[in-house]
C-alpha cells in the first residue's frame, strides 16, 4: 500500500494534505504562512498534515490580522471542507438560501459531494463565478435599489471569503466603523454619537453618491495585495468583481462596483471605506483638536462674582436674581478660539461628524472630505445628502433617528448645576410615526388588513406584535419614545378590526373575548390575548401590547449580531456528516433536502401523508438529510402526496 496523494481519506478517515505533491503534478504548493495544518506523519520524505477546524484557522488568522502581518498562501485555506460546512450553517436558514440566481440551483440538494466539486474545481482553478441575477426593490424616495442575487454555489464560496477577510481585518478596521460588522450595528454608532458629541456646534452629514456601484475594482484589489500575499486568491476575487451579471437574461459586463445582495459585498465595501476611516482619524481630528478645556465665559464670571458679593452683603434678593441671570447664560466661552473637538461616526456609506468650532471649519472639513474621497478612493459625496446643520437649532438625520444637542437651564442635577445643555438627543422623526401609521390606514382612519384575514387568530396577533416590537426596540434609544404610543394605538385598532372581518363580529366583540392583563418585568398592561390549547403540551400564547414606552438613556440593546469566530456546528451540518438517509437509512449520495416554512407541508385535507412530511413535521425543521433516490422521489412525486415542484418551492416569492 502506497501513501494517499492529494486529498484522500488517511489510515481512520482523517482528511489529509499531502504538501508537496499537488494536483498540478509536481508543482511546488507553498506551505500557509501561519502552520494552519499539524504534521501527524512523515514518510518516503514527504510530509502528512492533517487539516484543522474552520474554529482553528479563523482564529490563527485573527491573530495575525491583530499584529498587522501579512498572509499568504490564503487561497489554499478554499481546500478546507470544514470552511464551507460552517458556511452552510449559517446561510441555509436565510430566506435568500431558498431563493435561486442565474441558474435554478439552490440550497435544497446541499451535499457533502457538491462542496468536494467545488474544492476540487478550485484546486485546479477552473472554478468560475456565475453572473448574478438583476433585480429590483423600491427605496423610501421612491427609486428602485438594484439587487445581484447569486447562484448558491457562489454563496457559499463568497461566505467561505467572507469568514476569512473578516477574521483577517476585522481587528484592524476602525472603532468609529459599526456597519456590516460583528458585534456591531445601529445602535453602538448612536451610543458613540452620544457619548462622544457633547457640546457639538455642527453636524455634518455625510453619504457617498452610489458607493456600492462605484467601488473602483483597482482600487480594492490593491488594498487587498497590501496585505494578502496570494495571487491566485485575488484573481479569484477580481474574477467575483467582473463576473457581471443579467437583467432579463440579458448579459451586462460590471467594470466597478460590488453586488448589493451578494455575501462578501459589506466586507469588501469596508476595506474601501476603511481608508476614510483612517484618513479622518489620523489627519482630520488631530488637526481640528485643541485645548484641553474652554475657559470661563466673561460675562458669567462677573455675574458670579456679583451675586457673591450681593450674598456676602445680605442682599439676598438681588443674589437670587444675579444667579438666574448667570443661569441663563454658558458657564464657558462658547466661542473660545483655542478650544476645538471633531467627532467621527459612520454606519456602511452613511456618516456623521460632530464639529465644536465655527462654521467655516465643518465646511472646510466637508471639502476636505469630499476631495480625499475623488482622489484617493475614486468615490463622491452626494450633494443633496450631505448637509451642514446647526446642532441646537435644527436636528439631524442619521440611522432613521433625528439627532440634535439638548438645551434646557431650568433642569439641574443634585449639585444645582445645569445638567441638560451640551447633551445629545436622540428621538423618533414625526414622518416616521406617520409612515408607519399609514400602513394600517385609509383615509385616515385605521382599517383591517384584508391580506391577513384568511390566517388564524394567533398568527395575526402574533405578526401585529412582531411588527410593533420591532419599531419600539429600534427606537428604544429615544427620549420621546413615548410618542409611539399613537403607532400603538392605530395598530390595535387595526388588529381589532382584522379579527373582527375575520369571525365576522363586532370590534366589542373582539375586545371582550380577548383582551386582558399581564404582568411583565416593566409592569401592568393591558393586551389582546391569544391561546392555543394544545393536547399534552404547553398552549400557544401570543398578545398585542405589553411592551414599554418608557425611556431609559442606559439601555442595553442585543443587535443580535454574531461573534467574530462562530463556534460550534448546527445539527443540520451534524446530520449531513452522519451520511445516513433520515428515510431509507441508506449510506450513499447523502443529500439535504430543504423546504422554505413548514407550513408548506401541512396539507389540508389529506389525512395520510407521507413518511418524509411526518418526519419534518415531528422535528419541526425545515430541513431533512436523505439519500439521492428518495430525494428524487421526494421532488418528483413519487409518492402519496402533491409534488413539491408545484408548489414552486425553489421560486423567488
Amino acid at each position: 500500500m502506497g501513501l494517499p496523494t492529494g486529498r484522500e481519506s488517511y489510515g481512520n478517515g482523517v482528511p489529509i494534505v499531502v504538501v508537496g505533491v499537488t494536483p498540478h503534478q509536481g508543482e511546488r504548493e507553498s506551505r500557509l504562512q501561519g502552520k494552519v495544518e499539524q504534521v501527524i506523519g512523515c514518510k518516503r520524505n514527504r510530509e502528512v498534515r492533517e487539516m484543522r477546524t474552520a474554529e482553528t484557522i479563523l482564529n490563527i488568522i485573527r491573530k495575525r490580522g491583530q499584529g498587522g502581518l501579512p498572509v499568504e498562501d490564503v487561497y489554499r485555506l478554499l481546500y478546507n471542507r470544514d470552511l464551507y460546512l460552517r458556511a452552510y450553517a449559517k446561510l441555509n436558514s436565510n430566506a435568500g438560501a431558498m431563493t435561486p440566481g442565474a441558474t435554478p440551483e439552490t440550497v435544497d440538494g446541499m451535499s457533502l459531494e457538491k462542496i468536494n466539486t467545488m474544492i476540487d474545481a478550485l484546486r485546479y482553478e477552473r472554478y468560475r463565478w456565475t453572473p448574478v441575477r438583476r433585480t429590483y426593490i423600491p427605496k423610501k424616495n421612491g427609486k428602485l435599489r438594484p439587487l445581484g442575487m447569486p447562484s448558491w454555489s457562489d454563496k457559499l464560496l463568497q461566505e467561505v471569503i467572507r469568514s476569512i477577510l473578516e477574521a483577517y481585518y476585522e481587528p484592524q478596521f476602525s472603532e468609529h466603523s459599526h456597519g456590516f460588522r460583528p458585534l456591531r450595528g445601529c445602535h453602538t454608532a448612536l451610543k458613540e454619537i452620544t457619548q462622544k458629541g457633547r457640546a457639538t456646534k455642527w453636524f455634518i452629514e455625510g453619504d457617498i453618491c452610489a458607493c456600492f456601484d462605484r467601488i473602483d475594482h483597482t482600487i480594492l484589489l490593491k488594498i487587498l495585495q497590501q496585505k494578502i500575499h496570494d495571487n491566485r486568491f485575488l484573481r479569484l476575487i477580481k474574477g467575483l468583481l467582473d463576473a457581471g451579471y443579467l437583467e432579463n437574461w440579458k448579459y451586462h459586463a460590471t467594470y466597478s462596483g460590488v453586488p448589493q445582495g451578494a455575501v462578501v459585498s459589506p466586507i469588501l465595501s469596508n476595506l474601501v471605506l476603511d481608508k476614510l476611516d483612517k484618513y479622518i482619524e489620523h489627519e482630520l481630528i488631530p488637526a481640528y483638536t485643541r485645548g484641553q478645556r474652554r475657559s470661563v465665559y466673561p460675562p458669567y464670571r462677573d455675574l458670579t462674582k456679583a451675586a457673591s458679593k450681593a450674598r456676602n452683603a445680605g442682599k439676598l434678593e438681588e443674589a437670587r436674581k444675579l444667579s438666574q441671570k448667570a443661569q441663563s447664560i454658558p458657564s464657558r466661552d462658547p466661542n473660545d478660539p483655542n478650544f476645538r473637538r471633531l467627532w467621527y461616526t459612520r454606519y456602511a456609506d452613511d456618516f456623521l461628524l460632530g464639529v465644536v468650532g465655527s462654521k467655516s471649519s465643518a465646511v472646510e472639513i466637508k471639502q476636505k472630505i469630499a476631495t480625499f474621497l475623488r482622489d484617493e478612493l475614486k468615490l463622491s459625496l452626494s450633494d443633496e445628502k450631505t448637509l451642514i446643520t446647526h446642532a441646537r437649532d435644527e436636528a439631524a438625520k442619521f440611522l432613521g433617528y433625528e439627532i440634535h444637542i439638548l438645551h434646557a437651564d431650568d433642569k439641574h442635577d443634585h449639585r444645582g448645576q445645569r445638567c441638560i445643555n451640551g447633551s445629545v438627543g436622540l428621538r423618533v422623526p414625526k414622518s416616521v410615526i406617520k409612515d408607519h401609521c399609514v400602513k394600517y390606514m385609509r383615509s385616515g382612519k385605521p382599517i383591517h388588513l384584508t391580506q391577513r384575514v384568511s390566517d388564524d387568530a394567533y398568527s395575526i396577533v402574533s405578526q401585529y406584535q412582531a411588527e410593533y416590537r420591532g419599531v419600539v426596540q429600534y427606537y428604544r434609544m429615544a427620549y420621546n419614545l413615548h410618542t409611539l404610543s399613537l403607532l400603538k394605538r392605530v395598530m390595535e385598532l387595526s388588529l381589532v378590526k382584522t379579527l373582527a372581518k375575520k369571525f365576522k363580529t363586532t370590534c366589542q366583540k373582539i375586545y371582550q373575548r380577548y383582551r386582558t392583563t399581564i404582568e411583565t418585568k416593566d409592569g401592568t398592561y393591558k393586551v389582546l390575548q391569544v391561546t392555543v390549547e394544545r393536547d399534552a403540551k404547553k398552549p400557544l400564547i401570543t398578545y398585542f401590547g405589553g411592551v414599554s414606552l418608557r425611556w431609559n438613556k442606559w439601555v442595553k440593546i442585543d443587535d443580535n449580531q454574531a461573534n467574530h469566530i462562530w463556534n460550534g456546528r448546527s445539527q443540520v451540518v451534524q446530520r449531513l456528516l452522519a451520511q445516513e438517509c433520515a428515510l431509507c437509512g441508506a449510506k450513499d449520495n447523502i443529500e439535504v433536502h430543504h423546504i422554505r416554512k413548514l407550513a408548506d407541508i401541512k396539507q389540508k385535507g389529506c389525512s395520510q401523508r407521507p413518511e418524509w412530511m411526518k418526519k419534518m413535521s415531528a422535528r419541526k425543521r425545515k430541513t431533512l438529510v436523505v439519500c439521492r433516490q428518495c430525494h428524487e422521489k421526494i421532488q418528483y412525486g413519487r409518492y402519496d402526496g402533491e409534488a413539491l415542484k408545484r408548489k414552486s418551492y425553489w421560486k423567488a416569492t
